[in-house]
C-alpha cells in the first residue's frame, strides 16, 4: 500500500512543515476545488507553486474543477507531478489525459461514486493513475462508501487482462480501521487526510510506515 496524505486536512498556516512532517509518504495529495464542479473552494496554483519551492515530494494533484483542460500547463509550471482530472468535468477526458502526458506529467482519471468504470474504458490505456472516489468529492471528513471499492477490483481485473500500467488510488473516508478492506479490494494508493494529520506531528511517519505494510 502506498499512502498519499491529503493536505486538505493539514494545518494550512504552515503547509511546508506539514508536508515535510510526512516524509515517509509516497505522495502528497493536493485537492484543487473551484466551487463549480464541486460545492467547495480549496486552494490553487499559488499554493502549489509555493509548496513546491519547499519540498521535493511527489505532488499528486487532484483537480475537482470544471473544464480542467484550460489550466494543464499552469499546473505543470506550478510543480505538479501527477495531475488527475475527473471524467465528469470535461467533454473529452481522453484528450485531456493525453495532453497531461504530453506536458510531462503523469496522467490521472477520477470517477465519482455514481460513475461506473465503463465510462472511462477508453481512457485506461493512457492513464498512469485511476482514482476511485469513495465519497462524494468536495469535502473532507466523510465516511467511506464501501460499495465503491468494487470498482478497484474491477480495475485490477482490467489491468491484468489488458496489461495496463495504471495504479489504482482511492480517496474518501479511508482510515486505519478500513484500510485492510481497501487494500484487499485492489487499491494500491490510499489518500488519507485526518487519519494522518490528526496524529501528533512527531508520530506521523511512524504511523504512515505502519499503514504502508497493510
Amino acid at each position: 500500500m502506498r499512502i498519499s496524505p491529503s493536505i486538505l486536512a493539514c494545518d494550512l498556516s504552515d503547509i511546508a512543515a506539514e508536508i515535510n512532517s510526512v516524509s515517509e509518504a509516497d505522495y502528497i495529495h493536493i485537492d484543487v476545488m473551484d466551487g463549480i464542479f464541486v460545492p467547495n473552494i480549496s486552494f490553487g496554483l499559488p499554493v502549489i507553486a509555493s509548496a513546491r519551492r519547499r519540498t521535493a515530494a511527489v505532488f499528486d494533484v487532484h483537480l475537482m474543477i470544471d473544464r480542467p483542460e484550460r489550466y494543464l500547463s499552469d499546473f505543470k509550471k506550478a510543480g505538479s507531478d501527477i495531475l488527475t482530472i475527473h471524467a465528469e468535468s470535461t467533454s473529452d477526458p481522453l484528450r485531456v489525459i493525453k495532453e497531461i502526458r504530453s506536458l510531462g506529467m503523469k496522467s490521472g482519471i477520477a470517477i465519482k461514486p455514481a460513475t461506473p468504470v465503463s465510462e472511462i474504458l477508453k481512457c485506461l490505456p493512457f492513464a498512469d493513475l485511476v482514482l476511485v472516489m469513495t465519497v462524494e468529492p468536495g469535502f473532507g471528513g466523510q465516511s467511506i462508501i464501501k460499495s465503491c471499492l468494487k470498482k478497484a477490483t474491477e480495475l485490477q481485473d482490467l489491468k491484468r487482462k489488458n496489461g495496463y500500467s495504471y495504479i489504482i488510488e482511492a480517496d474518501g473516508g479511508i482510515d486505519e480501521n478500513n484500510l485492510p478492506e481497501v487494500s484487499a479490494s485492489g487499491v494500491e494508493v490510499s489518500v488519507m487526510g485526518s487519519a494522518v494529520y490528526k496524529i501528533p506531528i512527531e508520530k506521523r511517519n511512524v504511523k504512515i510506515a505502519e499503514f504502508k505494510k497493510i
